[in-house]
């Protein structure tokens, strides 16, 4: 038995645990999903799917509440799946490791899927506590949020029935989010040219490692290493001067992850590998210094490695490092209408050779549709310049705040008789998928609250036990104060 069971409130943390120990990485949640219908269909409550996947539970108001006004508990199915390159860990087949920390529960080497696992156990703990007082309810599961929001594009109008949406994937106690960043991904493509290693030149692997990565949206703004954009930087500084030749590049796993680690295989003349040794520990005091304050681990590595393939032709080679250095990374604009909040975003997120191309994989955040198009434009350009595809698919709306929004104004007064302060009302620059529901939902009221997470999309992925507690107090509060129809 998890150790995570003891906690409280015992429920939500009982159903935290049992969503820990099946696997349920994006496009692997359907293990999870049969699951959570089996468990319904043993409580008695009703279930079904649409044809995105999505899961859909009802339970009847608590005798006494049917007429208040129907509520639906929002969250998504799959995690972010990352690890530390030491850690060995199949999220397909592997359960996470969940254990305490003082006042934390954290995974061991892994993400912890807090995001938004702790959100969907809240749901799903509603569902199995007959104390817990509410009007007619639902909960609505989305699958493959975090690579897409699938699950989201694919909801019809006319499943649900609530007029109310509580969105449980925000990530800070004490904060209420009535709106949110849109998104498009971006790729670009770059035909590769490729000969032999010139003679005489040998074959290392260089890597940078040991940054925190996190989320692409929520953590943008903390100035957090990139690890492509910082590789890319010391191949562009001194790719000449040592007559580099570029066998592979590659680093970062998710397009919404900000990369941890980033490697090149390169072939050099011999005579120059000292010099890239010095090169690399001087680059490594530089950028340790400009990122002192947020990362503590970073760390340059030069090791030999085997000359198995053909190295990119010496244009090809300076054309792919310049425009990956080229590329504009992190916060574009802060935004003139929600001080403090990212306006514009951009994470340079997977970089990979394959089958004679390398792809760069972009995520674009912005409260703007014209901050989203303002970047795409200049990705576009810049592909243009060195001759490669580009492509921009999978947009996704924001979500425009409603500072009018009732259910809002019930969360704000809610929190402040529970705890006796005012919570924040915030838009964040994350993706929630508020926006999509917009479309097939235009009348819904929506909002989104959840406990403090720090770290999300990286093993260093936390989630705040007392936060816990309060955020489950605070939405059993609020389904209880739900007003009435009109």
């Amino acid at each position: 038995m998890s150790e995570l069971t003891q906690l409280s409130p015992q429920p939500l943390w009982q159903i935290f645990a049992k969503i820990c120990s099946i696997p349920h990485p994006s496009y692997h949640e359907e293990a999870l999903a049969s699951h959570i219908l089996r468990w319904a269909q043993e409580k008695g409550l009703h279930g079904e799917r649409d044809e995105a996947g999505n899961i859909l539970l009802r339970k009847p108001a608590t005798p006494g509440y049917e007429k208040r006004r129907p509520v639906v508990l929002q969250a998504h199915l799959d995690m972010v799946p990352q690890k530390n390159s030491d850690t060995i860990h199949d999220f397909t087949r592997d359960p996470i490791q969940p254990y305490i920390d003082g006042d934390w529960v954290k995974a061991r080497g892994t993400t912890l899927g807090a995001d938004n696992g702790i959100g969907m156990a809240s749901a799903l703990a509603v569902l199995a506590d007959d104390g817990v007082q509410h009007g007619p309810l639902e909960v609505l599961l989305t699958m493959t949020e975090e690579t897409g929001m699938a699950g989201a594009f694919g909801l019809q109008p006319g499943w649900l029935q609530a007029d109310i949406l509580i969105n449980t994937d925000s990530e800070e106690e004490g904060e209420i989010y009535m709106g949110c960043a849109g998104g498009v991904d971006f790729k670009t493509v770059l035909p590769l040219e490729r000969e032999a290693v010139p003679a005489g030149y040998q074959v290392v692997k260089l890597t940078i490692k040991g940054l925190k990565g996190g989320h692409s949206g929520g953590d943008i703004h903390l100035g957090l290493g990139n690890a492509n954009k910082l590789l890319a930087r010391f191949l562009f500084q001194h790719a000449q001067a040592l007559d580099i030749r570029l066998l592979d590049l590659n680093g970062g796993t998710l397009r919404n992850a900000i990369p941890r680690e980033a490697f090149a295989t390169l072939a050099l003349p011999q005579e120059n590998t000292e010099s890239l040794n010095q090169l690399a520990q001087a680059y490594l005091a530089t950028i340790a210094s400009e990122l002192a304050a947020v990362e503590k681990k970073l760390a340059i590595a030069v090791e030999d490695a085997a000359a198995d393939a053909q190295a990119l032709t010496k244009s090809c080679g300076d054309r792919l490092i310049a425009l990956l250095n080229a590329m504009p990374n992190g916060v574009i604009r802060m935004s003139d209408d929600v001080k403090g909040v990212v306006e514009t975003s951009l994470n340079v997120g997977v970089v990979s050779m394959e089958a004679g191309q390398a792809h760069i994989r972009c995520l674009i955040r912005s409260l703007i549709d014209s901050g989203k198009d303002e970047v795409i434009g200049t990705l576009t350009a810049l592909g243009r310049l060195a001759g490669a595809e580009t492509a921009a698919k999978g947009s996704y709306p924001g979500w425009k705040p409603d500072a009018n929004s009732p259910v809002m104004h019930l969360v704000r007064e809610t929190y402040q008789k529970l705890f006796n302060k005012t919570p924040n009302i915030q838009v964040i620059h994350a993706g929630l998928e508020c926006g999509l529901f917009k479309k097939p939902y235009p009348q819904m009221d929506m909002v989104s609250i959840g406990p403090t997470i720090t770290g999300p999309h990286s093993p260093d992925e936390q989630v705040h036990i007392k936060s816990v507690g309060q955020y489950w107090t605070l939405l059993t509060a609020l389904l209880k104060a739900i007003p009435e129809k009109n």
